[in-house]
């Protein structure tokens, strides 16, 4: 029986070591690290060598989302799965669009998580069910039109590139040296100009944009 190799990231201790327990109690699972944050994970994640990476969002330093992705960037193999109580469409989309595989809520019993974590091995996508429902939804929304003239800016192409990557206001706001208000103004702008309401709308709409397009700034030229 193949062994699954199981990493933890989560700032909850009592949580963090309960699944640590679950996971080595389980036949065939084994909790190879447990982190208690994003940057701990970074470090010691990658010798671990896991087969899953279970991944709260909420984080004392970065968040659980540009986690994922940074890890994706180190590790592309590895499978991250989201335990978290967040049920919010942004949260959801920026931790897929992150690498994540799967998003469940804590609320899922231990065998719902372990089932999960082997659902991820065999080439699924566990998510809970209203996840998995908010996710379905989404492809049922009219295709966005095109934004090829929205005339953003440089400055607010960037913020909105790394919105698309799970970065959170603050996070923007540090990487590029301005204000956190500064940040909001330009996203206020840029909803405006994108005619969307929330993150993920602009997001997606962007995405698809950019797959085989030119940048939106490229419309100023």
């Amino acid at each position: 029986m193949m062994r699954i190799n199981v990493a933890l990231v989560e700032d909850t201790r009592g949580i963090r070591e309960s699944w640590a327990m679950l996971i080595d109690s389980a036949p065939g699972f084994r909790c190879v690290c447990a982190c208690g944050s994003g940057e701990d994970a970074l470090k010691k994640i990658p010798d671990a060598m896991p087969d899953v990476v279970l991944m709260d969002i909420n984080l004392p330093g970065i968040s659980g989302i540009e986690c994922t992705a940074r890890m994706k960037q180190r590790m592309p193999k590895v499978l991250v799965l989201i335990v978290t109580v967040h049920a919010d469409n942004d949260r959801v989309y920026s931790a897929l669009q992150a690498g994540a595989s799967g998003y469940l809520l804590k609320r899922t019993t231990p065998a719902e998580l372990l089932e999960a974590i082997s659902d991820l091995m065999r080439g699924g996508a566990p998510m809970t069910g209203e996840i998995a429902r908010m996710v379905i939804a989404s492809f049922r929304k009219p295709a966005p039109a095109p934004v090829g003239d929205a005339g953003l800016t440089p400055r607010e192409e960037e913020i909105l590139a790394l919105l698309t990557q799970g970065y959170a206001n603050k996070e923007i706001a540090d990487r590029l040296s301005v204000s956190f208000d500064t940040v909001r103004t330009h996203l206020r702008h840029i909803y405006e100009k994108l005619h969307v309401r929330s993150r993920t709308e602009a997001a997606t709409k962007y995405l698809r944009h950019t797959e085989g397009s030119k940048p939106l700034s490229s419309s100023l030229t």
